[in-house]
């Protein structure tokens, strides 16, 4: 049995999701898939947090999925332009857990996180698979993976 570390960069597989289908990401179907016959050393979905109640209740399902929500406060710029992102604390928990994985799952579709895989696999040895919309996931990105699965059915919600 492969243990696994499972990471998810939720702001971008929402947007790739809608932007591509017009659809929402089923954490369910993806914790089944990723989890199956694996043992999960660690599962952390990084979020921003806008404060309102739909929100809260989508944290508190990945919560009952099995994930630990990591948040991070919206930021509205002057300018409104917005800031929120989570590379620097998903790249940390990736070496943190990953190490110590034979498997490291990641669903995000940004190129910044090329380099990351390609260190997990070379430095640590850790098979790193990347889960993004196919056409919005940087090249780098699923060239650097050991494997890279589309997101399409079944990992989408009903419309």
């Amino acid at each position: 049995m492969h243990s696994v570390t499972i990471l998810v960069d939720v702001q971008n597989i929402y947007y790739t999701c809608r932007e591509a289908y017009q659809r929402n990401f089923d954490y369910n179907a993806f914790w089944r898939q990723v989890s199956a016959e694996r043992t999960v050393v660690k599962a952390i979905a990084y979020a921003i947090d806008r404060g309102d109640e739909k929100q809260r209740q989508f944290q508190n399902i990945l919560r009952a999925i099995g994930f630990e929500v990591k948040l991070k406060p919206f930021i509205q710029r002057a300018d409104g332009s917005a800031k929120g992102d989570w590379d620097v604390g998903i790249t940390l928990d990736a070496i943190e857990y990953g190490q110590h994985s034979d498997i490291l799952v990641l669903a995000s579709g940004d190129g910044d996180f090329a380099l990351l895989a390609e260190t997990l696999i070379t430095k640590y040895h850790t098979e790193v698979e990347i889960y993004g919309v196919a056409g919005l996931t940087a090249q780098a990105l699923s060239n650097a993976a050991s494997r890279f699965i589309a997101v399409e059915e079944p990992l989408l919600l009903p419309k």
